[in-house]
């Protein structure tokens, strides 16, 4: 079934919003949202069995679906999380680092993650590298050269996003990745707007961790991710919860499922949405959505580069630029101009610092058409001819 004119009726967004953060939470379809509920009702219905007994063969059935999609072997080294930055934890507070070692990560990372390496590695005595990058960049290759430049005898590991959040930049994660393990590093990768907005083969890329959010772009309920593990690291992942799973009256085949899947009691119905997620992207060929979603991204962009005086952070091609882009902004009330976009113009749309640049960015997802890229063009006209939140 080709996706239609009326697409935006398949979901749940309020209409009287130009919704240009797709980028940040998603937002789920309706045929997804009601096999949510069917799952809660289910749940609530007989909650004993549901979460003490039937659950484990859910999340099985539903951790076969996402390995099938990510092209991963055994679905046993995926486990379902409510988030990346839960996953990041996980796998931060069980790095084997010892006093002096280095984890070496960018400087356009996300903050949460930023911060949990910069807890954990303070508490191990190890130090968390953030190599600047050079804005704007190149290519891949001087990508590349100016993440390696923060490498260090003492680097043990690499951290990565595969999309960056407040740039909106697709890395080469797969190159970096690639040169990391020929090092003898260990590879950590956030990849948490990839799963549903690009392909994602996981045997192919060959992180040694990768999470990936599924209520992004994968359009699942709130508190859907995963975190994916090799068998060989496996063994260092220590549970955040301890629960049931440690010491388990039945072991199941693996210990890192154990630790990680049943954690005390919770609703877990998200994570059993995602073979619907799946079947949904099949149905309305969603590969071909991106593509026209992309087109529109980058066929946009130069006006607003314009209006606004900012230069491209990256070359606009599709090696870097996926369904959302970043521009900067000369304004040093980035919370205030967020409000007033949403407030008086109707438009949700993230404004977020990173060090001291502020970047806005818009998202296009199949539901968006161009009026809701001219109407953010209108306000951010009118913002600045203000001449107080917007220079």
């Amino acid at each position: 079934m080709e996706i239609n004119a009326h697409v935006r009726d398949l979901f749940l967004i309020r209409k009287d919003i130009h919704f240009l953060n797709f980028g940040s939470f998603g937002a789920c379809p309706k045929p997804v949202f009601a096999r949510y509920q069917e799952w809660q009702l289910l749940l609530e219905s007989e909650p004993v069995q549901f979460i003490a007994f039937d659950g484990i063969t859910y999340l099985s059935e539903a951790r076969k679906s996402l390995a099938a999609y990510l092209n991963v072997t055994d679905p046993d080294d995926l486990v379902y999380v409510t988030n990346p930055s839960f996953a990041i934890n996980l796998v931060a507070r069980n790095l084997p680092l010892k006093e002096g070692d280095e984890v070496l990560a960018t400087d356009i990372e996300y903050g949460a993650c930023d911060r949990t390496w910069d807890f954990y590695c303070k508490e191990k005595g190890a130090k968390y590298i953030r190599q600047k990058i050079q804005l704007p960049v190149l290519d891949k290759a001087s990508f590349i050269e100016d993440f390696f430049k923060g490498l260090t005898p003492k680097t043990k590991a690499i951290f990565i996003s595969h999309i960056t959040s407040a740039t909106g930049l697709i890395l080469p994660v797969k190159e970096i990745c690639e040169l990391a393990k020929e090092k003898g590093l260990w590879t950590i990768v956030d990849g948490a707007h990839v799963p549903g907005h690009l392909p994602l083969d996981l045997q192919l890329l060959k992180a040694d961790f990768y999470t990936g959010a599924c209520h992004k772009w994968m359009m699942a309920p709130k508190g859907c991710s995963f975190l994916f593990a090799t068998k060989e690291v496996q063994s260092w992942c220590d549970p955040l919860v301890v629960s049931w799973g440690y010491k388990a009256f039945k072991p199941s085949s693996s210990a890192f499922l154990d630790y990680h899947q049943m954690i005390g009691t919770r609703d877990f119905s998200s994570f059993l949405t995602v073979p619907a997620c799946i079947e949904f992207m099949n149905e309305y060929k969603w590969t071909k959505v991106g593509s026209r979603c992309r087109q529109i991204v980058l066929n946009e962009a130069s006006r607003f580069y314009d209006l606004l005086d900012a230069e491209p952070i990256s070359p606009l091609n599709e090696d870097w630029i996926g369904q959302m882009i970043s521009i900067r902004l000369n304004t040093t009330e980035p919370e205030n101009l967020q409000k007033l976009l949403f407030h008086k113009y109707r438009i949700e749309i993230p404004v977020m610092r990173q060090e001291e640049d502020v970047y806005i960015r818009y998202s296009i997802q199949a539901f968006n058409v161009k009026e809701d890229l001219d109407a953010l063009y209108h306000a951010l006209s009118e913002i600045r001819k203000e001449g107080v939140l917007l220079r």
